[in-house]
């Protein structure tokens, strides 16, 4: 028996339309319900009164939005409508007009509140309902096209951004072969036909369950139980010392920067490099902070992966996968930086799909990260596949150590790390990017190398004179 899913079916075209694109959705998604999953119907509508009524069931589930799932699987989805929005045109050349702001909340609403495994947009173009959709989605994500007519809208004027959404997507159907060749064309990728029959939600299913298969697991029930009993502890996940390049802290006074800053553990996590790490760690009985061995490796064009409970170097300039495979060689975790920040050369989605199953925890929160919707991409992307999330100050300069932690159960090793990061709490505390910036600049590239020499030797006497201050 196929396992049972929670599905959105989301449609551009008001409700009250009867065109080719709801008729199909309206019976795929009734099939669905019948074969006894749980489904939703997300639509525009010109009905005030249905519109209405829809509110007032999102209110009414604020507090447990699952309740908007009861009940549909047995044949009768509940449709919610979300506000009325201009039909689309599929060949216009005119701008199009921005979606209405109560849409796309409540469009945004359904789909980060209610848990499900599956948002299925039809003709996703922006502006839409479906684009939104696509857009908020915190889950799996499938896209069906319909109309063979080019919109010239999407394929020539907003190309490069549609391209952007259509990334999220973890399969794509077409309902018409004229329909998949258009679509390969304008936006190269695999379209399964799915034609619009009665065997339409059955198709649906198996792929469903296809792109569901790239969820990791839940874990250990019985490690989780163990690292319940001890003690929770604030970590900070990706720091660098005066062995990356880029960075002017030595390992003593960062160790002294994170127990003053209360951090239980910290990961080292040096450009290209593990020599920093591993003094780290040799000096970190002294001042009472955990070191996790790690580093940040530069791939060959597909950003940085770091690697963390390393015993060895990693070289620089391998593929991604290659990478990830050293990483694990050394029964290390695979750890994704700053995964979206599209300011510099980072994975993207094409790079981390087909690594999917070897991506061990996923960086949703960076505070060096110039862009919030960059974080919040990473945090999408750590939640529609149940990767275990953590965050990291990227600190390049002590005052930025800490700026965001990872309260989670102490650790013994990678095994036990992982499954407490997944019942993690991320806190972040506010910081200035800027300020932190401009030290590091100040502290690297505006100073000369003497001045820098002089300014370590000074900051290690500090560290050893407080250090003294504690032994007496």
């Amino acid at each position: 028996m196929p396992p049972s899913f929670a599905i959105a079916h989301v449609t551009p075209y008001p409700w009250e339309v009867e065109n080719e694109v709801n008729v199909h959705v309206a019976a795929a998604a009734a099939e669905l319900s019948r074969r006894g999953h749980r489904v939703l119907v997300v639509a525009p509508s010109r009905s005030q009164e249905r519109v209405r009524e829809s509110r007032r069931q999102l209110r009414a589930a604020r507090g447990a939005p699952g309740r908007l799932l009861e009940g549909t699987d047995g044949g009768s989805p509940r449709v919610i409508a979300v506000g009325e929005v201009l039909d689309v045109a599929p060949t216009t050349r005119r701008r199009a007009p921005a979606l209405p702001i109560d849409v796309a909340r409540t469009v945004e609403e359904v789909l980060t509140r209610v848990p499900l495994d599956v948002v299925h947009v039809h003709e996703p173009f922006a502006p839409s309902t479906s684009n939104a959709a696509l857009r908020h989605s915190r889950s799996l994500n499938v896209g069906s096209f319909h109309s063979s007519s080019e919109r010239l809208l999407s394929t020539l004027l907003a190309r490069r951004f549609v391209e952007s959404f259509f990334g999220r997507l973890d399969a794509r159907t077409a309902t018409l072969p004229a329909t998949a060749e258009l679509m390969a064309r304008a936006f190269p990728a695999d379209y399964e036909l799915v034609p619009d029959d009665e065997l339409a939600a059955e198709r649906f299913e198996q792929i469903y369950a296809r792109v569901a298969s790239h969820r990791h697991g839940g874990g250990d029930a019985e490690l989780a139980q163990v690292l319940a009993a001890r003690p929770q502890i604030e970590v900070d996940l990706h720091m660098h010392t005066d062995h990356s390049y880029d960075c002017a802290t030595p390992v003593e006074v960062l160790l002294a920067s994170a127990r003053d800053a209360g951090l239980g553990a910290i990961a080292v996590t040096d450009h290209n490099e593990i020599s920093g790490a591993l003094e780290a760690q040799a000096k970190a009985a002294r001042f009472g902070v955990q070191v996790i061995v790690g580093e940040e490796v530069k791939t060959d064009g597909q950003g940085e992966v770091i690697g963390l409970f390393l015993k060895e170097k990693i070289p620089r300039d391998l593929s991604l996968g290659e990478t990830i495979e050293r990483i694990r060689a050394q029964d290390g975790v695979v750890y994704v930086p700053h995964p979206f920040d599209r300011m510099h050369a980072v994975p993207d989605y094409e790079h981390l799909l087909p690594v999917l199953d070897r991506i061990d925890a996923i960086e949703i929160f960076n505070p060096r990260v110039a862009i919030s919707a960059f974080n919040d991409e990473a945090d999408r992307f750590a939640a529609k596949y149940r990767i275990p999330a953590g965050a990291g100050s990227d600190a390049h300069v002590p005052q930025g150590l800490g700026s965001v932690r990872v309260r989670m159960r102490d650790f013994d090793g990678p095994r036990e790390f992982l499954q407490s990061l997944r019942d993690a709490e991320i806190v972040t505390r506010p910081s200035s990017l800027l300020y932190v910036q401009a030290l590091k600049f100040l502290q690297t590239r505006a100073t000369p190398p003497s001045a820098r020499r002089a300014s370590r030797a000074r900051r290690l006497r500090r560290v050893s004179r407080a250090g003294d201050r504690r032994g007496r």
